[in-house]
């Protein structure tokens, strides 16, 4: 069916298809997208978009797309080396369209000389979880409240959290940044943090994955969705929930998520200052 979103005319289809094993079908991800345009669009705005496409369903193997892929509109603007970049409501429809279920973005703007913020994604090996990951958040907020920044904390939609700060450097300062703050905690807490890759060591302990400000890496954006059983969302948090944790990923659907941001805004608008 053909509709028109804003000045663009797109061509929607398979829109009763299921995307999520609870039901949910494509006209709702595209639904959700368009509502939660107003605040995810800011936190797209001119950021290379990898995005994570399910066109089987999201419990069926995804695959990751940089480049544009084949009929992009013209009127979408692309990077420099062919990566999409999302700056208005038509170009989030059309990339719901195509089950492009999740959207990673980097920690900086297109042709900018550096970072303009720094994030600390938080993994929980197992048997540490959501808990463990709200301790180190809360202890991350500190010690950035500490060189003066604000600390904006996020659900990943999945088993683990995002800590993100305002950030001015180069991608060399921002990564010597993040790294030597997690080698802090690591040194401090050896028994619930680690700031090593290798995943042998990680069970029972929190990594904190600095390496996500390198240039190349992506992180994905606060009110994407994430797949899964149902749909999940990457969700921006107070830290007084923070501190009460009665949330797990599934607390935050498209629903929820929508109606959170009626009632308390975009929790992560000081991000884009």
């Amino acid at each position: 069916m053909k509709v028109r979103v804003d000045a663009r005319e797109l061509t929607l289809s398979n829109l009763d298809k299921p995307l999520y094993p609870d039901g949910t079908t494509k006209a709702e991800v595209i639904d959700y997208y368009h509502r939660i345009a107003s605040v995810i669009l800011p936190h797209l705005h001119d950021r290379a978009l990898t995005r994570v496409r399910f066109p089987d369903g999201a419990d069926r193997p995804g695959f990751f797309e940089k480049n544009e892929p084949a009929k992009k509109p013209a009127w979408i603007p692309t990077s420099p080396d062919g990566l999409i970049i999302c700056n208005e409501t038509a170009a989030l429809v059309w990339l719901a369209n195509l089950a492009a279920l999740e959207l990673h973005t980097h920690q900086w703007l297109v042709g900018a000389p550096g970072p303009d913020r720094v994030v600390f994604d938080l993994d929980p090996g197992p048997p540490a979880g959501l808990d463990e990951c709200r301790a180190v958040a809360l202890a991350l907020r500190d010690r950035l409240a500490v060189d003066g920044r604000p600390a904006f904390p996020k659900t990943s939609g999945r088993k683990g959290m995002q800590v993100s700060s305002t950030f001015s450097g180069t991608f060399e300062e921002v990564s010597e940044y993040a790294r030597g703050i997690a080698a802090e905690f690591a040194a401090a807490a050896k028994d619930l943090i680690t700031d090593q890759m290798a995943k042998e060591l990680r069970p029972g302990k929190v990594f904190i994955d600095w390496s996500q400000n390198n240039q190349a890496k992506t992180t994905v954006c606060v009110y994407s969705l994430r797949a899964g059983l149902v749909p999940t969302v990457s969700t921006p948090l107070t830290w007084d929930e923070v501190a009460q944790g009665d949330f797990t990923a599934v607390s935050f659907g498209p629903a929820e998520v929508l109606d959170r941001v009626a009632h308390l805004g975009d929790l992560h608008a000081g991000l884009l200052s």
